[in-house]
């Protein structure tokens, strides 16, 4: 929904005298999650389509996110945090504990929907703000939903591979950002 929305807004680029090679996305918690997933997933624009919405780009300039969940992966999460509890219900599953019972079954799911499993050198520059307790990997955050450890995860990755990238969270006492 998130890619066909941006597809329909570069679609109305002339009437609303947009330049649509400078769009970006910004959302908190479930939002900041889309907008990632837009800024690391392989453009879906299909050129050969007879729908002209579908033959726009779905890649992002930019995008500047609050809260973000940066992976949808129970296993991957509980590493990073041991209290993570979260997500579920994105699988129609009823309970955490369930979801990590079935993760093999729903893998396929997970890596499509984690923005995290789409980084590459050619993704757009990001900013990634937390609020919260200061991030320690390995420790159980107050709220691990929206905790800056997935923030300094994302961010591990984003350097790896050279994308530009501003993390700001509780923890950093000069931020570039507030």
């Amino acid at each position: 929904d998130a890619a066909r929305a941006l597809q329909f807004v570069r679609s109305k680029a002339g009437e609303w005298n947009l330049d649509k090679t400078k769009i970006g996305a910004t959302g908190g918690s479930a939002g900041a999650c889309s907008s990632l997933w837009l800024a690391f997933h392989p453009d879906l624009a299909d050129p050969k389509s007879e729908d002209p919405i579908a033959r726009e780009s779905t890649r992002l300039f930019c995008a500047a996110v609050n809260g973000a969940q940066v992976s949808l992966d129970p296993k991957e999460l509980r590493e990073w945090m041991p209290n993570y509890g979260y997500g579920a219900h994105a699988f129609g599953l009823p309970s955490f504990q369930k979801l990590i019972e079935d993760r093999e079954k729903v893998l396929p799911w997970i890596k499509e929907y984690s923005p995290i499993e789409h980084v590459s050198s050619d993704d757009p520059p990001i900013g990634l703000f937390y609020g919260g307790e200061a991030p320690v990997v390995g420790s159980s955050p107050k709220d691990p939903t929206h905790s800056a450890i997935m923030g300094v995860k994302l961010k591990e990755r984003l350097d790896e591979v050279k994308v530009d990238v501003v993390l700001v969270h509780s923890g950093e006492t000069m931020p570039k950002y507030k």
